[in-house]
């Protein structure tokens, strides 16, 4: 059994990654590379440094205690070369400001549900629980598994957000320990998946079937992305889609750009630049869509 998982963000007060008031548990490692990511840092399944160049005095520790020499500076702030770059966060460890910070902790379980259990009382009151996302968090699935084992003896309500883009076995190995699966349907068809996120909605929506042909208790939600999965033509296959298995809810998740900042402190290339965040006209034009198709959605806007 794996004994730790590497975790990225313990968020809590969560008030839409499931049922109630949650506590959202997010996973490193991701297997999409969607163009409109908001958790870049969730998408490699090591740990990374994170830059926050506003932070940054120009006192150039970094740069003397740099084990690798991977750090110069350019205009009073540092620049990292990480091709040499070791990862050993010594830089972070040490940088007065928290300019340069460790993304991705490893964590127990009882680490974990030590932190979760501070919010109960919540859970009680609201009918919330804890999620687990990412990234994928099924990429760490024997933690992940007992993990999940691990809430439900503490008689704390679970769901899992999840891509989709696993094995039917991941998906049966947690079934009976998950109350709860986010799913998470982008685009549907194969060739436009492949070109927005990197990978085939062929086995997505297989296992979408299977979950939801076996009782699983589904909230979908669709990201919906301006100029890529709007259209009329995508609204109607996800309309049919959905009602083929007798779903007739889906939850909207309007794409914004305020993880942009996070692509540049990782040295990442943002390739949505300038795309401007749906309107609420645009949204409500999409529920109509889908309402006229039968089906009722929700929306964050």
């Amino acid at each position: 059994m794996n004994k730790t998982g590497l975790i990225f963000n313990i968020q809590k007060f969560s008030l839409h990654d499931g049922p109630g008031i949650r506590t959202t548990i997010f996973f490193k490692g991701c297997p999409l590379s969607c163009l409109w990511c908001q958790n870049p840092e969730g998408l490699s399944s090591r740990k990374e440094l994170f830059q926050y160049s506003n932070k940054c005095i120009g006192c150039s520790s970094c740069l003397e205690i740099c084990p690798e020499g991977a750090i110069s500076f350019s205009d009073s702030e540092p620049v990292i070369d990480r091709s040499i770059c070791e990862l050993c966060m010594t830089c972070a460890d040490n940088c007065p400001t928290g300019a340069l910070e460790a993304i991705g902790t490893e964590m127990t379980i009882k680490e974990i549900t030590d932190e979760v259990l501070k919010d109960r009382v919540i859970f009680e009151e609201s009918g919330g629980g804890v999620t687990l996302s990412g990234g994928e968090p099924l990429l760490q699935l024997t933690f992940v598994t007992e993990l999940l084992k691990a809430m439900k003896e503490l008689d704390i309500n679970t769901a899992v957000e999840t891509s989709g883009y696993v094995s039917i076995e991941a998906l049966k190995k947690i079934s009976p320990w998950t109350d709860h699966f986010l799913y998470d349907l982008k685009l549907l068809d194969p060739e436009k998946s492949k070109e927005y996120t990197g990978i085939s909605s062929k086995p997505v929506i297989d296992n979408f079937k299977y979950l939801a042909q076996n009782g699983s208790q589904l909230i979908v939600r669709m990201p919906l992305i301006p100029g890529v999965n709007d259209n009329r033509d995508h609204l109607r296959l996800m309309a049919d889609t959905l009602k083929e298995i007798g779903i007739n809810e889906l939850e909207l998740i309007p794409y914004h750009n305020l993880g942009a900042h996070k692509y540049r402190g990782l040295n990442m290339d943002y390739q949505l630049q300038g795309l401007e965040a749906p309107s609420k006209k645009q949204v409500a034009a999409v529920r109509e869509a889908f309402l006229s198709e039968g089906i009722s959605t929700t929306s964050e806007v």
